[in-house]
């Protein structure tokens, strides 16, 4: 089947950009030269692509052709960059990546791809969970904990993401007066980043055993997780790089001196587009190895 690639690109525009008129504006044609595009891609396909609303979004089989015309755009660049050809226009690559990856070490490592004419468009989850964006056929690579390689894909070690059980001085002296037990962090106010996020139950089950469940905030941003912490609500689980100072200076205390988490992290990257992304596969996996620690 061969598809338009002026209709892929805009029904692209379309789906990244949630309307119509952004999408025409991208594109610099009229509104009505991406409503014809899609109508005609639509009729092509003999499927409805996008739910026309507040933002537009995909239908599963608009999800699939989207997924065709972005392997089909970075194939194109790699292509592009082996014959040292004319790069043209951006193309945007979507990846699947954990919150706190990105607070630390991987905003570097995209910083790095600036030459190579690529968008980001990052889709945020937990390190447990971010390769089922990729069994899906969500994205084309993603950061993960998880060992297994995916299915058609390529992995490789990245290294780990050490994690400390931190909490303001006056919060340890507020709850843990009489020590870090397992009477008192059955009571003390526990952090969580959001329902997949099981670093401190599992910080837990390793130091005092199985069986605790704290009361606890929930914040999904890994910034405030330790502005929370600096700020006494609650303990939580934080990355090393983010709390380093913190701990020097002693706005935070580690709560047990070595029971740190050491997180192993894996790039997942799909063969079919293997090639064309070896410059972020190399950038990221060069930016792991300098910042994050050795897998145990």
């Amino acid at each position: 089947m061969n598809l338009d690639p002026s209709q892929l690109a805009a029904l692209a525009a379309i789906l990244r950009s949630g309307s119509f008129e952004k999408a025409a504006l991208a594109l610099r044609v009229t509104p009505s030269a991406v409503s014809q595009r899609l109508k005609a891609l639509e009729e092509r396909i003999g499927a409805v692509l996008v739910v026309r609303g507040q933002p537009a979004s995909a239908t599963e089989a608009g999800q699939r052709v989207l997924r065709h015309a972005e392997e089909l755009a970075l194939l194109e660049r790699g292509l592009g960059r082996d014959l040292n050809l004319d790069g043209g226009g951006l193309v945007t690559v979507r990846l699947a990546v954990n919150a706190d990856s990105l607070a630390t070490w991987l905003v570097p490592a995209m910083a790095d791809l600036a030459g190579e004419g690529l968008l980001f468009d990052l889709m945020i989850d937990d390190q447990d969970h971010s390769a089922d964006w990729l069994r899906r056929g969500e994205v084309r690579a993603a950061v993960s904990g998880d060992p297994d390689p995916v299915q058609g894909c390529d992995c490789f070690a990245l290294g780990a993401l050490t994690y400390v059980p931190t909490a303001s001085p006056a919060f340890r002296q507020r709850w843990f007066a009489d020590g870090v037990t397992r009477a008192a962090l059955a009571r003390a106010p526990a952090l969580t980043f959001n329902a997949k996020d099981g670093l401190q139950i599992a910080w837990l089950d390793k130091t005092v055993g199985p069986g605790l469940a704290p009361p606890t905030h929930w914040l999904a941003s890994t910034h405030a997780f330790v502005d929370a912490a600096l700020a006494g609500l609650g303990w939580g689980m934080n990355p090393e790089p983010l709390v380093r100072a913190a701990l020097a200076e002693g706005r935070l205390c580690e709560l047990i001196p070595g029971t740190r988490l050491a997180v192993p992290l894996y790039w997942h990257v799909s063969r079919s587009v293997a090639a064309a992304l070896h410059p972020v596969t190399r950038a990221l996996r060069a930016a792991a190895a300098a910042q994050l620690a050795p897998i145990p």
